[in-house]
């Protein structure tokens, strides 16, 4: 009986109450790991080379840190474009809150120390004026910030292993020399920060208890960044249960962002939260095979279902100081709004909390502008296409 509840409780966490369809061709920008450290720059790579490592075998192994020409650059590229009420897009920037504080972990890691991003950048790590261009996007209207957590990593999965004096233990402390908290792919044992991959199946998320003050100290530092608190949320490596939704909710939040899946219409949980679906990936520094005319073909399969083009694209993709990912990504994303804005008249960018709105009022505030959209509501989710590129 115990487990037929729990599999109730959670179908009834992700089952819609209602799901809304458009009748406006929208776009909807989402990108994660934002103020998230990595690969300390040059040094830092060089460093972990002297120490026996081989570096570029993936491109993750390049993922640093973006810097205030990275986050011009996007937002030059998002000022060139207008929607049909003249409004750019607008990019929703999920960040991390804090990063580990290197020479403390090393020298205690019986309990992670950490960085509040609002303090600054770990020692060692240097990014002059990238908070101001945060703060500019953020206050011209092209970057829409919202909540990923303070870390990316299962804290409770590092404290256990940091102790180890075995291999993973001597990995943490290698790339904690170099100024670099991990390489995932090579360490997936480090899990995601609500969700511990070593524990069995049924116990991989945190306790209800541990999820909620940990979302509850990334609010409050994420206030602290930026004065406001989130209005949405997408949890690292998208690994987020009932338990989790919970907390937003209880937390102020009203929209939870979920990853690529079956092109699914946005829905209200049993929290109330709206649950956003990502339905176009436009990831440059990943995927090799990437296509323009794919990432075309499935927005317009999204226009045509009555749900927003929800595009997924991670930071890396904006990142320029190791390996240039940022020419070809902001290429290819200028192509991709363009040939949309060519081809509908009617096309309007949104972020999420404008999203929540249409679904509450059937209109959203654009400037001075208020952009009404006709809105119908089912009690079903449309089951259409996958989310893979073709």
């Amino acid at each position: 009986m115990k487990l037929v509840h729990r599999v109730w409780e959670r179908a009834r966490g992700i089952l819609p109450r209602e799901s809304f369809f458009f009748d406006r061709p929208m776009v909807m920008l989402q990108s994660d790991d934002w103020g998230r450290v990595g690969l300390r720059d040059h040094e830092g790579l060089a460093e972990l080379q002297a120490a026996g490592m081989e570096l570029g075998q993936r491109p993750y192994d390049f993922y640093t840190l973006e810097t205030a020409d990275d986050v011009a650059a996007l937002h030059s590229v998002l000022t060139q474009h207008r929607d049909s009420a003249g409004r750019s897009p607008v990019v929703v920037m999920n960040f991390i809150t804090a990063n580990l504080q290197f020479p403390e972990n090393l020298e205690d890691s019986a309990k992670l120390t950490f960085l509040p991003l609002a303090d600054g950048l770990p020692r060692g790590w240097s990014r002059a004026g990238l908070f101001e261009t945060y703060r500019a996007g953020k206050a011209a209207g092209v970057f829409h910030p919202a909540l990923h957590g303070i870390s990316h990593f299962c804290r409770s999965a590092v404290e256990r292993h940091a102790r180890d004096s075995g291999p993973r233990g001597e990995l943490l402390r290698r790339l904690w020399r170099a100024g670099t908290p991990y390489i995932y792919w090579r360490m997936p044992w480090i899990g995601y920060e609500y969700w511990d991959l070593e524990r069995p199946s049924n116990e991989r998320f945190l306790s209800k208890g541990a999820q909620a003050e940990s979302i509850g100290q990334a609010i409050g530092l994420f206030a602290r960044m930026f004065t406001v608190v989130p209005g949405s949320a997408c949890a690292p490596g998208y690994r987020a249960n009932d338990d989790t939704h919970r907390a937003w909710s209880q937390y102020g939040l009203r929209c939870a962002q979920n990853g690529p899946c079956a092109l699914t219409a946005p829905h209200f949980d049993r929290h109330g939260l709206l649950q956003i679906y990502r339905t176009v990936e436009i990831e440059p520094a990943i995927d090799q095979r990437l296509s323009l005319d794919a990432c075309l073909r499935r927005a317009e399969q999204c226009f045509a279902a009555g749900v927003p083009a929800t595009v997924s694209m991670h930071s890396i993709n904006f990142h320029s100081t190791v390996c240039d990912f940022r020419s070809l990504t902001l290429q290819f994303l200028d192509e991709f709004l363009t040939a949309l804005e060519a081809r509908h008249a009617d096309l309007l960018y949104v972020h999420d909390d404008d999203l929540y709105r249409l679904v509450q009022t059937g209109c959203y505030e654009s400037g001075t502008a208020r952009i009404r959209v006709t809105v119908k509501k089912h009690m079903r989710r449309p089951a259409v296409q996958r989310s893979a590129q073709e």
